[in-house]
C-alpha cells in the first residue's frame, strides 16, 4: 500500500481522494498512488457525492462540516480535499494511516 501524500500550508492541510460512488457502503478502502481511495452510497448526482464525502471525511476527523471543501476535482472522481485547522499528524491518526 503507498502512503497517503499530505501537504500542510498554514493552518490547512490538503490531501487526494480518489471516489468510488454508488458503493455498498461508505467506506476507505485504502491509498493508491499517494490518493485516498473512498467508497460512498451516494450517487454522483447533483452533487450528492461530494456532500457525502465532505460529511464522511468530517465525520473521520471529528471536524465541522464547514472545515473540509473540495478544492478541485468537483466533477472528477480524482479530488483534492482541504481540512482547515488540522495538522498532518492529526489527519494521518483520525485517518489511521500513521
Amino acid at each position: 500500500m503507498d502512503d497517503l501524500r499530505l501537504t500542510a500550508k498554514a493552518e490547512d492541510v490538503t490531501f487526494s481522494v480518489r471516489l468510488t460512488p454508488r458503493a455498498g457502503k461508505n467506506e476507505i478502502v485504502g491509498v493508491q498512488a499517494g490518493a485516498l481511495r473512498v467508497r460512498l452510497t451516494a450517487p454522483p448526482v447533483e452533487g450528492a457525492a461530494n456532500a457525502a464525502l465532505i460529511e464522511f471525511i468530517a465525520e473521520r476527523l471529528k471536524v465541522r462540516k464547514s472545515a473540509v471543501s473540495i478544492v478541485s476535482g468537483e466533477r472528477s472522481r480524482n479530488k483534492i480535499i482541504r481540512v482547515s485547522g488540522m495538522r498532518v499528524e492529526q489527519v494521518q491518526a483520525a485517518l489511521q494511516l500513521a
